[in-house]
């Protein structure tokens, strides 16, 4: 009875947890609301089916405890709870993955008209590269980078000439306006997260990652690496400042071209 009890308490003791916690998500600032509204209800599901279980546990322990007189009967299977079992587990399965696939259907969907931003890591640091005057970025392969080329840009190729490289420091985006984040990586496994704006993608490399996020929230935010990539992983932390369209332009303008920086 002593664990029945103490059953009961852990399903007290985590609802109230949960209600009282100061761990809740940060405040949200881009679209993506629809990430948040997917993890609550797994949250909903899988806490009602944590305290279901629990529950019963301690049901049965008081409903099964040893008595004088009573014996035990033994059923070696029973159709009907399996079919109940089976059914509302692929019930719950099912509510929690399938608006999830919907969601990742919209954050890989990239608008035509979203405006491209690189993100290059590396072991233990963050940098960046946006669009010049044309528009568009260069081509790039990890098989330039050198010290004169950190990013691996294409020297040969001309609409890298007039793109913009931010080299360790402070990537500062627009509001309101679709971005489309390439995410690619010069060394080994990283993951670019940023809380705030419910953005997670992992950087491979040899490969090219993306998702799209429209930043709706001007302020500072960290960039973290979510993906363990060496004794340095925890310090490999980047700055992102959401800002208005004018304050941007201005930002931008002050930037080192890839040419500027070859040279």
């Amino acid at each position: 009875m002593v664990i029945a009890w103490v059953m009961v308490l852990v399903v007290v003791g985590s609802i109230a947890f949960h209600l009282l916690s100061p761990w809740w998500f940060p405040p949200l600032a881009s679209n993506w609301g629809y990430i948040d509204d997917t993890t609550i209800l797994t949250f909903w599901i899988t806490g009602v089916v944590f305290a279901a279980v629990i529950l019963f546990m301690a049901y049965c322990l008081f409903r099964f405890r040893h008595r004088e007189g009573h014996k035990a009967s033994y059923e070696p299977e029973n159709k009907r709870l399996e079919t109940w079992l089976v059914s509302l587990t692929a019930a719950g399965v099912i509510a929690m993955l399938t608006p999830g696939l919907f969601v990742w259907a919209q954050f890989v969907s990239v608008p035509d008209d979203a405006m491209e931003v690189e993100v290059i890591g590396q072991q233990w640091l963050w940098n960046f590269r946006l669009p010049g005057a044309d528009g568009q970025l260069g081509r790039a392969d990890n098989r330039f980078v050198t010290f004169d080329n950190p990013l691996g840009i294409d020297p040969d190729d001309p609409a890298g000439q007039d793109d913009y490289m931010i080299v360790g420091g402070e990537l500062v985006l627009p509001t309101d306006r679709p971005i489309h984040f390439a995410l690619r990586s010069v060394d080994v496994l990283h993951n670019f997260y940023v809380p705030e704006i419910r953005a997670k993608m992992d950087m491979i490399p040899g490969s090219v990652t993306y998702f799209w996020a429209t930043l709706t929230e001007p302020g500072t935010y960290q960039i973290l690496c979510a993906e363990l990539c060496g004794t340095g992983h925890s310090y490999m932390r980047g700055g992102l400042r959401i800002v208005g369209q004018d304050e941007y332009d201005e930002w931008l303008a002050g930037q080192m071209t890839f040419a500027a920086f070859s040279s």
